[in-house]
């Protein structure tokens, strides 16, 4: 407690930081400001009730911090900037020229994220006529006119870019990562009126559920935090000549995260599950009675919450965990550099030999990783089962993504601190 307490006092003392964490929080205010201006010729009654019983659009209202049910200028949120994000790296797969880019340091790096923004725009536009045709079967919003819906569009997209402009914004003069803080800034803003209903509601019928869902809440919370920061310590071994010509050694580890893939599987598994059950109510309209009864039936089986859309789910976030992985970790590279700057495993021959053991490890801890990941995507699903409790669902990605931000944030300023402490002492 005396050292969080001694961390406080710091940041306050250090007028860099401070005005670091004032910013950020300026930032936020108008985010939450404009998450609450609603986009005209919407029933926000009606697109709260839909956003309650479907499990998926929860889901994306979470990365919109609630702009989505209230259907307002940042309704998109920064679900485009993510489909982009991952778009780019599929592709740094397929092109050489991208790969390429990737690795040309800084230079590379900002010219990956300059593609990146431009594909967000295309992507927001997507985004945009899906929920406009999704509301529209809801009976949510009207049919349009093309320049009414030309100009709805318009205004989605312009939010989309101004708040990916908002969390470059707190990325270059904030506190920690801007995309990943606005995420956290619209978990947390949902929080107190998702436990308000849920002790209306539960603590007047259900007292034992909700005891046993607070329960639930804090071990998930536990677990999240222990997984998260886990890792295999690989030991590595760099040889040096020292000045009288004998020949020492500097010891190291190589450190192998447990979830090295973060939230990003959860993320490609919802976009892949929800394709079969959309196509399949599409042919739910058909003429043909065939079809329209196979269609039904396709859809049933991949209903948000069903047994076997729960494995379905849980199956995709574990191969797209290791895909992830595999993506943006090579063992192969790895073992490369580590000859080419003289370190080695001990007990293990440089090469192929090192690739092989390190890629045997990542393995073993992916699988791990893997089923983690699954369990905390399917979670709340089985919560509600357990529990009845439906107005606040397990959210274990929010958890998740909650601890991932707080702890990044954290160390970025601890960074910051000790840096101005070096600073001063110089």
């Amino acid at each position: 407690m005396n050292g969080f307490l001694k961390i406080i006092d710091s940041i306050f003392k250090t007028p860099e930081v401070r005005q670091k964490i004032f910013f950020t929080l300026g930032i936020l205010l108008i985010y939450r400001a404009l998450a609450h201006l609603p986009v005209p010729g919407v029933d926000l009654s009606t697109l709260k009730a839909l956003f309650n019983s479907n499990q998926f659009l929860g889901f994306l209202n979470l990365f919109s911090g609630g702009a989505l049910s209230n259907f307002s200028v940042l309704a998109l949120g920064l679900n485009p900037y993510i489909n982009a994000s991952i778009i780019m790296q599929l592709l740094s797969m397929v092109f050489p020229k991208v790969e390429a880019l990737s690795k040309e340091g800084e230079a590379g790096q900002r010219q990956l994220n300059r593609y990146t923004r431009f594909l967000t725009v295309p992507m927001a536009l997507v985004n945009g006529v899906a929920i406009y045709a999704l509301l529209r079967s809801q009976k949510v919003i009207l049919n349009l006119l093309p320049l009414d819906l030309f100009l709805l569009l318009l205004t989605l997209t312009a939010g989309a870019i101004f708040l990916l402009w908002l969390g470059e914004l707190i990325s270059e003069y904030g506190v920690g990562d801007g995309v990943s803080f606005l995420i956290f800034a619209g978990i947390l803003s949902s929080l107190p009126l998702s436990f308000g209903q849920t002790l209306a509601i539960s603590g007047s019928t259900n007292f034992f559920s909700l005891v046993i869902f607070g329960g639930l809440s804090l071990a998930v919370l536990a677990a999240v935090i222990v997984v998260n920061e886990a890792f295999r310590p690989v030991p590595v071994q760099y040889a040096r000549r020292t000045a009288t010509g004998k020949t020492g050694g500097v010891s190291t580890h190589l450190p192998l995260k447990l979830n090295s893939a973060g939230v990003i599987p959860i993320i490609f598994a919802v976009a892949f599950v929800l394709i079969p059950g959309t196509l399949a109510n599409f042919f739910t309209q058909v003429k043909f009675a065939n079809i329209a009864v196979l269609a039904a039936k396709v859809s049933q089986f991949f209903s948000s919450g069903g047994p076997f859309y729960i494995v379905f789910y849980f199956s995709l976030v574990v191969v797209f965990t290791y895909f992830y992985t595999a993506v943006n970790f090579n063992p192969d590279k790895v073992a490369e550099n580590l000859q080419k700057s003289g370190g080695f495993i001990p007990g293990i021959r440089p090469g192929k030999t090192t690739s092989n053991y390190i890629g045997w490890i990542l393995t073993r801890l992916t699988l791990v990783g893997a089923l983690f990941l699954g369990l905390i995507a399917v979670l709340p699903y089985l919560a509600k089962g357990l529990t009845s409790i439906a107005t606040l669902s397990l959210g274990g990605t929010s958890i998740l993504i909650l601890v991932s931000v707080v702890l990044q944030t954290v160390k970025s300023v601890e960074a910051m601190l000790k840096m101005r402490s070096y600073e001063g002492f110089l």
